[in-house]
Formats: C-alpha cells, sequence, structure tokens
C-alpha cells in the first residue's frame, strides 16, 4: 500500500506510538513534527517526544521546548518536549547512589560514581525517561498519540536493544557496573520489559522509517528495519521523503539526473522494504521550518515558486571567501604526517569528504589510512573498491573490538583471580560500556599511527564524536580500573588532537539550517576541549551548482543565509562543495569533487 505524503501517513495512523527512525539527515524531525501536528489537526491530543540527544525540535516547530509537556503555539493539541539525557544522568546517578551515601564507606561509593561516569550511563538514563512515557499510562493519559523523534538509526538500535544487554546484570548479581548497582537494576526490569512490550505490540506501535530515494539511505533503512525486527518491532512502515520531480522538459542536467537516480534507488529497492506500506514526501522549495511550513507539509501543499524566492543574484558565493578544496588539501598535505578527522550530524556526507580527502593526499605521495569509527560506516564503498597507491582502506568494528579488548582484559587482568572474582570481572565485561571503551581504544590506536603518514578517520555522528572526545576524561578511569593499565596512546590521546600542526579537524554539514547549528555546537563543544577546526565543508550545495530548475533554484537560493552564516561567524575557512549529478563515489568521482568545489582560493 503506497499513499501520497505526510496526509497518507496521518489518515492510516491507528496505534497510539509512532516511533520515527532512520539515519540522520533524511528528515525524521521534520516528518515527525508534521505528522504530529496533522493529527492534532484532526482532533486528537498529541504528545511529540524528542530522545535524540542533539535534538532540533525546537528549531523545527521555531520555539521553545522544554523538559515536560510545552503547548505547540498554534496548534490546539499538540504538546512537545525534549528529553534531557544530560539531566537525567545526573538525576539516574543519584538514585543509583544517594541510598549508599553514609552507608558503604567513601571509596566505595566513590568507586560507584567512577562507574556511573561513562557515556552508557547518560543513553541508558535517556531510555528510562523514555521508558516512563511508554509505561506509565496515567502520566500521559490525556494524549491520544505520542509521536517519537529518536536519534539516528544506530543510537535508536542501541536504546532499543540495552534491555537485552542490561539483563546481565540483573538476577542474582550483588555487584555494581557502569549500569549501576544490580539491585537498583532490578527494580526497573519490570517497566523495562513493559516498555518493550509496547514496542513490539503492532496495536500499540508503529516504526516509521525514514528514507531519502537514495541507495544508500534505503539500504540503511533496510538495515534498521531488519534488526529493530529481530527486536520485535515488526509493526512498520515507510516514508520517503524528498522525492524530486524535475520540470518536464526541462535541460538542466542535475535537474535530470537528481530525478532519473531517485526512480531508480525506488526501483531497486530491497524487497523487504518495498513491501511495507509507504508515504512518499515529494521534495519541497523550501524547509519545513516553523508551523507554517510543516502545516503545508502536512498537508501536502508547496507554495507557488515565484522569481524573488529563487534569485540567485541577491548573494554570489565569491563574496563569501570560500576557499579551494584542493588548496585545503595541499595545506594539509604539507605537514607530511598528520590525523584528519571528519565530523558533523550523521547524513551530510562526512564519508564522502573523508574519502576525497584520503585519495587526494594519497595521489600527492603520502602513506594514508583511511577508517572510520562509525559503527554504521560506509568508508570502503566510498573509495568504490578501487585501489589507490599509498592508501589503505579499514575500519574499527566494534563488534571485533570489543572480543578483543575482553580478551586482553581477561588476559591481564583476569590472570590469577580465583573463579568468584573472574566471575565478577566476565560481568562487568559483559556492559555496553566495554564496547565503547574499546572502540576508544582502536581510536585511539589509529591517531597514535598519524606518524610519519596520515590516518583519516571518518567519525559517526556528533554525539558519537563528543564519546570519543571525551573518553579521555570520562574512560580512562574505567580502562585502568578495568585493565589495571593506562596504554600510552591513550595517555597522550587529548594532546595529539589538541595539537593543530598535527590534528586537522574538518567540520561538515549541509547549507541548511539544523546541520549548520548542529555543527555550530560542535564547534563550541570542541573548543571546550581545546579543539580547533582546521575548516568547515559546506556540503552538497545546490547554490554551489547553479541549477536552473525552478524548485532547485529556489532552495539554493534558501542556502544563502547559512552559507553567509558560516563564513562571517563561525569558520575561520571555508569550502563550499556542490551537489553533483552522479553520487562522488570511486577515486574518479571524488578527484573531481576536489576539483569542483567552489569559490576562489583564500
Amino acid at each position: 500500500m503506497t499513499g501520497r505524503g505526510i496526509a497518507a501517513l496521518v489518515d492510516t495512523t491507528t496505534t497510539r506510538h509512532l516511533f520515527f527512525t532512520g539515519k540522520g539527515g533524511v528528515g525524521k524531525t521534520s516528518t515527525a513534527c508534521a505528522t504530529a501536528l496533522g493529527l492534532a489537526q484532526t482532533g486528537r491530543s498529541v504528545l511529540l517526544v524528542s530522545t535524540d540527544p542533539a535534538s532540533n525540535l525546537a528549531e523545527v516547530l521555531g520555539q521553545h521546548v522544554g523538559t515536560s509537556p510545552t503547548p505547540v503555539d498554534h496548534v490546539p493539541g499538540l504538546c512537545a518536549l525534549n528529553l534531557d539525557p544530560e539531566a537525567a544522568a545526573a538525576a539516574y546517578r543519584e538514585r543509583a547512589i544517594g541510598p549508599y551515601r553514609g552507608v558503604l564507606p567513601d571509596s566505595a561509593v566513590a568507586r560507584v560514581e567512577e562507574q556511573l561516569s561513562g557515556a552508557c550511563t547518560v543513553e541508558i538514563a535517556a531510555f528510562d525517561e523514555f521508558t516512563a512515557l511508554l509505561t506509565d499510562t496515567a502520566a500521559t493519559a490525556v494524549f491520544d498519540h505520542i509521536v517519537f523523534d529518536t536519534a539516528p538509526t544506530g543510537h535508536t538500535l542501541r536504546l532499543l536493544a540495552l534491555p537485552a544487554a542490561w539483563s546481565t546484570f540483573i538476577g542474582d548479581g550483588t555487584g555494581t557496573s557502569c549500569l549501576g548497582p544490580r539491585s537498583g537494576m532490578a527494580a526497573q526490569q519490570h517497566r523495562y520489559n513493559q516498555a518493550v512490550a509496547a514496542l513490539s505490540d503492532p496495536t500499540r506501535t508503529t516504526l516509521i522509517l525514514v528514507a531519502r530515494p537514495e541507495r544508500a539511505s534505503l539500504a540503511e533503512a533496510q538495515r534498521a528495519g531488519t534488526e529493530l525486527r529481530v527486536l520485535g518491532i515488526a509493526h512498520q512502515r515507510l516514508v520517503i521523503n524528498g522525492l524530486f520531480t524535475a520540470t518536464a522538459g526541462t535541460d538542466d542536467a542535475l535537474a535530470v539526473a537528481l530525478h532519473t537516480s531517485a526512480r531508480e534507488a525506488l526501483e531497486t529497492m530491497p524487497g523487504q522494504l518495498a513491501g511495507l506500506p509507504r508515504s512518499t514526501v515529494g521534495l519541497r522549495s523550501v524547509n519545513p521550518v516553523g508551523i507554517s511550513e510543516l502545516r503545508a507539509l502536512a498537508e501536502d501543499s508547496d507554495g507557488a515558486i515565484s522569481p524573488r524566492t529563487c534569485s540567485l543574484a541577491d548573494g554570489e558565493l565569491a563574496p563569501l571567501g570560500a576557499g579551494s578544496f584542493h588548496d585545503l588539501i595541499d595545506t594539509i598535505g604539507a605537514e607530511g604526517e598528520g590525523l584528519v578527522m571528519t565530523m558533523g550530524k550523521g547524513g551530510v556526507g562526512k564519508t564522502t569528504v573523508a574519502a576525497a580527502v584520503a585519495v587526494a593526499l594519497a595521489e600527492r605521495g603520502h602513506r594514508v589510512l583511511l577508517t572510520t569509527t562509525d559503527p554504521a560506516g560506509h568508508i570502503a564503498e566510498a573509495v568504490g573498491g578501487e585501489e589507490v597507491d599509498g592508501l589503505d582502506v579499514d575500519r574499527i568494528d566494534p563488534v571485533a573490538q570489543t572480543v578483543a579488548y575482553t580478551a586482553e582484559v581477561l588476559a591481564t587482568a583476569g590472570t590469577g583471580l580465583d573463579d568468584g572474582a573472574r566471575a565478577v570481572l566476565v560481568e562487568d565485561l559483559a556492559s555496553p560500556c566495554t564496547e565503547e571503551i574499546a572502540v576508544f581504544q582502536a581510536f585511539a590506536r589509529a591517531v597514535d599511527g598519524a606518524q610519519n603518514s596520515y590516518v583519516v578517520v571518518d567519525t559517526a555522528p556528533t554525539g558519537h564524536t563528543l564519546l570519543l572526545l571525551d573518553v579521555a576524561r570520562s574512560y580512562h578511569r574505567e580502562l585502568t580500573r578495568q585493565s589495571g593499565q593506562m596504554p600510552g596512546h591513550v595517555l597522550h590521546l587529548l594532546d595529539r588532537l589538541r595539537d593543530t600542526t598535527h590534528t586537522h579537524v574538518l567540520l561538515v554539514a549541509l547549507p541548511e539550517a539544523t546541520p549548520v547549528h548542529e555543527a555550530a555546537r560542535l564547534q563550541c563543544d570542541l573548543a571546550r576541549s581545546g579543539i580547533t577546526p582546521r575548516a568547515w565543508v559546506l556540503n552538497q550545495s545546490l547554490a554551489g551548482a547553479n541549477p536552473t530548475d525552478s524548485v532547485l533554484m529556489a532552495r539554493a537560493a534558501g542556502e544563502h543565509r547559512y552559507l553567509a552564516e558560516v563564513a562571517t561567524t563561525l569558520a575561520e575557512r571555508l569550502v563550499i562543495l556542490p551537489r553533483v549529478a552522479e553520487a562522488p563515489v570511486g577515486a574518479a568521482r571524488l578527484r573531481s569533487l576536489v576539483f569542483e568545489a567552489a569559490g576562489a582560493t583564500r
């Protein structure tokens, strides 16, 4: 069954819970907001919730959103709230530790506090808040529907998988882990089971996979749908967001290519995905930010495009001072060795930028390792499977790293322990935090390897990237506690990341509100860690591609405010990469991307 747009989704919604998920950048938030607004306009009472640690719900709605249900202006029946993971984690830690203050020795309480300083505590605390919305029917009884705008796919899957991971610690255990005292966790087990049951019940929950009409996005949606189905969440439907239709008879090569590639991607989408009920949302001339635009999205309408809205004369790229991608890579390559890291919101093209930098450095005669810390990374596909002299492509596999790290700890810290002590260590290593520690160790080794060569790291979306940067503070205690030693590559990590002659951070964003403002927040977080980005890369710019199709021109004109914002207030150095007709996959197209960046040398 297929339907047009959000209206079809609203008309066919029967479950109380709608759970939006998908790869970063596919439009989950705007789709979730428009659906919630559409449901409210039918007279139903709706609660819109963001469980994303990097939520942009307030920006899309155009108003403040609190941590308790906040009425949405001009939309009767609609409330919104943001779950604050950091605040939830602080409250979670105090609930776990408070009862033991003054009862246990200070040293024991301090040990529990250390164990609860890891990143998975934040995830658990957020999930704890999330389960309350699913299971506390009294607190949410006034709402006919609860619409969840979730974090990117990998994070969502992690949240949903956590109850299975926590089961290791619930039962007869009497100790503590990074998840908190096991006795406290056991008290929550019933509520967690209720939450999983609600998610798995097709009469209560619909899982909505959001994807772009692109092969990579659809493949990611297929993977997410399969993994969620394994977790028991089988009541799914698909939203194809941003389907572009070129003007009939246009001679705009980019418009024709985008139109054709989208249809080809839909025709060849994975069979299991193709069998889901589907809604298709067309590409709009403006981004759906603010209530009026969200209402138009919910009603499947797009205003007429006037010459003024698609004029490019008011903002040429040259005055923005955008530099050449080629020159930026020359500057990085002049050092002779170092670390290059691409960072930004999911779905902005970090992998493509990292691959382009790696190929260009290798073709300049440098030895280069291209790797990724993203659990859903597709770094090899970006290079097209081609061999490039001097370039090695690798991936930090979380599963393999966790197995290796666990074996290493058992072979060192576990040696000589009696059976009881070894059993406690084995339980501790089953914690979700262990995977983060293992991935961090591999990341630190990659950074350590950036000597007499280049290491280019395609990082995970922003939240995970910050985990990797923060682990030098948060996880070094856990590393020392579990393994009894501090590896040198971990000890010196932050010093290397702060060294601007050694580390080159490229902030990647799209010239749109949410990716730009998300990258700006990341830049502030990096500054607090003493890390300064080398450059901003604004990717897939329609303004840089000079389209003639009216819809693409309108969207290009809409980019200028964000291009100017980055150029004048955020970036010391800016590169604008144009939207291209063919996906930049493979060495030849990546090479072309390096030379096609808009602007002159800065």
